[in-house]
C-alpha cells in the first residue's frame, strides 16, 4: 500500500508539476502610462501565433534593457525596476510570458523561449542588455545562445531548474521528474558576452551557492554582485541601488560611455 501511495503521489507530481513551477499573475495590468510615466503598451506575436502584451519605457540612451521576469507575478510587479533604469536614461522592455499578465497560453520551457525570441525581435537592431530574474535568467541565457546580447545580467540564477527544485523539495527525485530543465550553467559556458551575476546571501529559494556556480560557468567575463543579507524577494533584489548600479555600469561598458 505504501508503494502504491508513493507511485500515485509521483504520478500526480509528474502531471501537475508545471503548476508548481509557474505561478503567474494572470490578471491584466493597468495601462503602462498609469504606472510608469512615459511608458506605453506594446505587443508582439510569437512563432506559434500568440500575441503577447508588454510595456516599453523609452529612454535617451542607445542601450535597451530587455527584462524577463521570474516564475511569479507579471510585468506590473517589475515596474520599480523599469522606473529605476529609466531614471538613468535606459529604455526598458518589460515582457510577460504566455499565461502571465493577461496573455494567452500556458507556460512551458519551450513556450517561454518562443516568448523571449519574439520580444527580442520586437526590439530590432541596436545594443541590448538582457536582464533575467531567477527563472528569467534561464530564459535569457538560452536566448543568448542564438541571439548574443551586448551584455547579460542574471539576477538570482540557478545552475539548472532541478537544482533549484531540490532546495524546495529535498525528499523528492526532482531531477527524474522534471520535464522542463532550464540548464543555465551549461548554456552560459558557451555565451561570449560580458555578464553580471547578482545574488543575495540569504536567498532561501535560489541559494547563493547556485548563483556562484553560475558565475563560475561564465568564466572571466563575469562581474559578481553579492547583496549581503538579501533574500530572493527583498526590495534590494528588485530595484535596489546596487542592482541598478550594476545594470547601468554594464550598459555604460557596452554602450561606449566611460
Amino acid at each position: 500500500m505504501i508503494v502504491a501511495v508513493l507511485i500515485v503521489l509521483l504520478g500526480l507530481l509528474w502531471v501537475f508539476q508545471r503548476q508548481l513551477i509557474y505561478l503567474p499573475d494572470r490578471s491584466s495590468p493597468p495601462p503602462a502610462g498609469e504606472v510608469i510615466p512615459g511608458a506605453r503598451d506594446v505587443s508582439f506575436t510569437t512563432g506559434d501565433g500568440l500575441r503577447l502584451g508588454a510595456w516599453f519605457v523609452p529612454g535617451d540612451r542607445d542601450v535597451t534593457v530587455l527584462v524577463a521576469g521570474g516564475n511569479a507575478g507579471n510585468r506590473y510587479h517589475r515596474a520599480p525596476l523599469a522606473r529605476a533604469l529609466a531614471a538613468h536614461g535606459l529604455p526598458v522592455l518589460l515582457m510577460d510570458y504566455r499565461g502571465y499578465g493577461g496573455n494567452p497560453g500556458s507556460p512551458t520551457e519551450e513556450g517561454l523561449y518562443r516568448d523571449v525570441l519574439a520580444a527580442r525581435a520586437f526590439l530590432g537592431d541596436g545594443p541590448v542588455v538582457y536582464f533575467g530574474e531567477s527563472l528569467g535568467a534561464a530564459v535569457v541565457t538560452r536566448l543568448a545562445l542564438e541571439h548574443p546580447p551586448d551584455g547579460l545580467v542574471l539576477r538570482s540564477p540557478f545552475t539548472d531548474l532541478a537544482a533549484a527544485g531540490q532546495v524546495s523539495y529535498p525528499f523528492l527525485p526532482v531531477r527524474l521528474l522534471l520535464r522542463d530543465r532550464f540548464p543555465v550553467a551549461e548554456h552560459l559556458a558557451t555565451v561570449r558576452a560580458p555578464a553580471v551575476v547578482v545574488y543575495g546571501t540569504r536567498d532561501t529559494i535560489v541559494p547563493a551557492r547556485l548563483s556562484r556556480a553560475v558565475a563560475e560557468a561564465a568564466g572571466d567575463q563575469v562581474t559578481i554582485v553579492e547583496l549581503a543579507g538579501a533574500g530572493h524577494n527583498d526590495l534590494s533584489m528588485l530595484a535596489g541601488a546596487e542592482l541598478i548600479r550594476a545594470v547601468v555600469n554594464l550598459a555604460d561598458q557596452v554602450g561606449g560611455r566611460p
